[in-house]
């Protein structure tokens, strides 16, 4: 298995990608919900257009890795950080902190001041990472998802 993993910038051949590797995922441990299928089936539209980032991790030609960040309405947050997801044979090695690293460094070059994510602490490995990358949870925020039960913040 090669090993030259490379964090890029989402381009339209990856559009299956994007969605195979988060679908595998949420499948493993909950189930699709209305929000991921308006996110996953039209990235350009729901991610891209509204102001919002995708990054891949590509181990040569094939994508192994991704990540999302959607704008939000500033209040209070700017930015969510969504759809990270792995392939599992790439698990540990080390390129969702990567991932995670990366989408930090694009939100505040758009000038983000603040990150927002939603997860489930089922994913105890991911909650890890967050926590690694400075992410802290938060109360009482709402959640459009029936997985969520957990929220957790960036400020920069």
């Amino acid at each position: 298995m090669q090993r030259n993993i490379q964090i890029i910038n989402y381009a339209t051949r990856y559009r299956s990608d994007f969605k195979s590797i988060n679908q595998q995922w949420i499948e493993q441990y909950f189930k699709m919900e209305e929000s991921d299928y308006k996110s996953l089936d039209h990235p350009e539209d729901y991610v891209l257009a509204n102001g919002g980032a995708i990054l891949m991790a590509v181990d040569g030609e094939k994508a192994v890795g991704t990540v999302a960040l959607i704008k939000m309405d500033g209040k209070p947050y700017d930015f969510e950080l969504a759809k990270m997801g792995v392939l599992p044979e790439y698990h540990g090695l080390g390129i969702g902190f990567r991932l995670g690293e990366a989408i930090i460094e694009k939100a505040k070059t758009i000038g983000a001041r603040n990150l927002y994510l939603e997860s489930n602490t089922v994913l105890a490995p991911a909650i890890h990472l967050y926590r690694k990358l400075g992410f802290v949870e938060v109360k009482d925020v709402y959640s459009p998802y029936t997985r969520c039960d957990i929220q957790m913040e960036l400020w920069f």
